[in-house]
């Protein structure tokens, strides 16, 4: 049996937090399911706490939330049983649990902080359980996340998200034409240059200093929002930067609401940009993330921890950001968006140091993957007398939305064939290599620099054939890091972590970069 989308929740996690008032939360499902019927869309809850419902799907019911294990294994039964189109889990983490993948710059000492990897990606990947991000490179299920707030039980938050996917309009591009960028001031020309691919050279951008947090209501009104700041673990605000380490507001949630349009749709590449922290650990404070889905917003694309990119040219979190909100431009879902965003960025790499493995994993979808935001623009043929009578004598059924599951299919199931990625291991660094990365650890303020060294694994049978060279180089890679914050203590939004990133074949160094916290 065939369904166009699945929305995936635990039941039981819900009426736990919501009581008497379920019955609401319920209904608004009940409404969503509804008005897909209503755009076409054959649309089933799936509980994977109701034994019922996970045998009707082929797999076992998940009584405990907080299962990880259980809700990969959930959803993997869902999709062979009902191969969905979408899949929309429904709930914070306290409800669906996000996969905790291993965190690639984990070290010994300095390391960047995050335990691991909060990801829905794992959801979107049909490999096995695993909490290896390596393993989840290849990414073939359209998978986004419609939260509600994580250890409420005031259920209003998601009675009105659900709302707003049920009611939610496609829209002409010229809708979307306008948008509102803005950046710490140390990364300007990172985000001017990711803003020109987007909008044209020469598009605007503001920097925090001197603007933010202040956007007036026709700035915020723009229903793009691209965004370039640091953000900080349980905030509800992002920061501006200049000059280094010296940190200013540059957005604030409680400045939001009543002056986002409905529809917007918002990437950030801001450190915890999608973090969904429970208010309580805030003093009450919702995330950013979660006041533009009350607010109206579709979508949001964003890094559930520290994300990565350079203050100058374009990589990581600027480019997965640059590809999902191009692919919105261009009417794909949401959902597919954020997919093909992931599968461009891996499939732009021979393979994933630890900076780029931990962007393919680290930003989800907050938002019903099956809205469409922005109206395709469709062929002259399209309007012509010929078509408009098939259409009108119901002479073909459409498979365009099958041809583009099948064609992300293949593209996925090719770079998990192909991609390789690091893996932590014991390898000697080079002498010269050594100090080449020290001195440019000393030259970025990084304080007591940890180093960190990975081999590379490449699936087998991944060399191209027509290219030998490439065998022997694969054998002698190497991937050589320092990391470290540029001041002392607890990392917060006061603290810049850098990494030097070197990349060896045998005893030579054949490329070096710098990526910074967002």
């Amino acid at each position: 049996m065939s369904l166009d989308k699945v929305i995936v929740t635990n039941l039981s996690a819900l009426r736990s937090k919501y009581g008497a008032r379920y019955a609401e939360v319920r209904a608004a499902v009940n409404g969503l399911i509804a008005a897909d019927r209503a755009r076409g869309l054959t649309t089933r809850l799936v509980a994977i706490d109701s034994a019922p419902d996970m045998r009707r799907a082929g797999g076992l019911a998940v009584p405990n939330a907080s299962s990880q294990r259980g809700a990969k294994a959930a959803v993997d039964a869902i999709f062979a049983r009902y191969s969905p189109d979408y899949v929309l889990i429904l709930g914070a983490p306290d409800v669906v649990p996000h996969i905790d993948l291993q965190n690639p710059f984990k070290g010994k000492e300095d390391d960047d902080g995050d335990a691991s990897v909060p990801s829905d990606v794992a959801y979107a990947c049909a490999t096995p359980w695993s909490r290896n991000p390596k393993d989840f490179l290849g990414p073939t299920r359209v998978v986004g996340r419609l939260p509600d707030v994580a250890g409420t039980t005031d259920p209003s938050f998601l009675i009105k998200v659900l709302g707003g996917a049920s009611r939610y309009v496609t829209r002409d591009r010229s809708a979307y034409s306008s948008y509102l960028a803005f950046s710490a001031k140390t990364w300007h020309k990172s985000t001017e240059l990711s803003v020109s691919k987007l909008f044209g050279p020469d598009s605007p951008i503001f920097t925090s200093p001197p603007s933010g947090p202040k956007w007036t209501k026709a700035q915020l009104a723009r229903r793009i929002h691209f965004i370039n700041c640091h953000g900080d673990t349980i905030s509800s605000k992002f920061f501006g930067e200049y000059p280094k380490d010296k940190f200013f507001d540059a957005h604030d949630a409680a400045r939001l609401p009543s002056r986002i349009t409905e529809g917007s749709v918002v990437a950030a590449e801001c450190c915890y940009g999608a973090e969904l922290y429970d208010p309580s650990d805030a003093d009450g404070r919702v995330g950013i993330c979660s006041v533009y889905l009350a607010e109206g917003a579709y979508g949001f694309f964003g890094s559930s921890n520290v994300a990565y990119g350079p203050t100058e040219g374009n990589g990581q979190a600027d480019l997965i950001c640059q590809y999902f909100i191009e692919n919105v431009l261009n009417g794909a879902s949401l959902g597919r968006a954020a997919l093909e965003a992931r599968q461009r960025f891996i499939a732009g790499y021979s393979h994933l140091d630890p900076s780029d493995l931990k962007t393919a994993v680290q930003f989800n979808l907050l938002g019903d993957p099956s809205i469409h935001a922005v109206k395709i623009v469709p062929h002259a043929f399209a309007r012509s007398a010929t078509m408009t009578r098939i259409v009108k004598n119901d002479a073909m059924k459409s498979a365009t939305r099958a041809f583009r599951r099948e064609r992300i299919a293949r593209v996925g199931e090719n770079l998990s064939r192909t991609i390789g990625a690091v893996v932590p291991a014991v390898v000697h660094t080079p002498a010269a290599v050594r100090r080449v990365l020290l001195q440019a650890a000393r030259e970025s303020g990084i304080i007591k620099p940890s180093l960190m060294t990975y081999s590379i694994r490449f699936p087998s049978g991944s060399t191209p054939q027509d290219l030998p060279k490439v065998a022997a180089s694969r054998r002698e890679r190497s991937i050589h890091v320092v990391l470290g914050s540029s001041s002392a203590g607890v990392k917060t939004k006061q603290t810049r972590i850098s990494a030097i990133i070197a990349t060896v074949e045998g005893q030579q160094l054949v490329h070096i970069r710098r990526v910074q916290s967002r």
